[in-house]
């Protein structure tokens, strides 16, 4: 999954939001310097991508992109994922999109000091152009595929990826809807199993 649904998929709290933003940002056991609740939530966050990148309906989706994404697949769909999140986010959340991206922009800054540097890098722009509350526009789906393509160290096709997401768009939404669910129960043994 990506921003969008790691920080949905976080319990609330301030420091399960930036936990689960950090868990894109912090490898190995470098979680180890930060609070017990951070630290939860970055495992939290692996959890969840262990999760999803197993599922038979995440590797569906997978299955539908050309083969010139074979090695960004994951990534597109974890992106189109966050874009029927953001569409349909009223269907699954009870705070609206805006004012949970508001208080989700708000913790982060709030917790400046403690991130990682590339995501102190990008939070001023990702708070300004709200990137979470854009994902609901398709345009913006590939304002963020070319930008993260710029951003990758390989060379790479996700500046593409947009015409994969209109090709697919009826087969990729119903994924969506029929994962998504399955991933929040799992969310919630996880929690009750701790």
């Amino acid at each position: 999954m990506n921003y969008l649904a790691h920080l949905f998929l976080s319990d609330g709290s301030d420091e399960s939001l930036v936990g689960s933003l950090l868990g894109d940002f912090v490898k190995g056991d470098d979680y180890n310097g930060y609070s017990a609740g951070i630290r939860r939530a970055i495992l939290m966050h692996r959890k969840i991508d262990t999760f999803t990148d197993a599922h038979p309906i995440h590797r569906r989706s997978r299955s539908r992109l050309s083969d010139s994404h074979r090695h960004t697949r994951g990534i597109l769909v974890d992106i189109f994922y966050d874009h029927f999140l953001a569409k349909n986010w009223d269907d699954y959340a009870h705070e609206p999109l805006p004012a949970f991206t508001d208080r989700a922009y708000r913790v982060l800054k709030n917790h400046r000091d403690i991130l990682p540097a590339r995501l102190k890098k990008i939070l001023p722009w990702m708070a300004a152009d709200d990137w979470l509350l854009s994902y609901r526009d398709v345009a913006n789906v590939g304002h963020a595929l070319r930008g993260l393509s710029f951003r990758l160290k390989r060379e790479n096709d996700l500046a593409r990826g947009l015409e994969e997401l209109e090709r697919h768009y009826g087969e990729f939404e119903g994924d969506f809807r029929e994962f998504f669910p399955l991933l929040v129960d799992h969310v919630r043994s996880l929690r009750q199993a701790a």
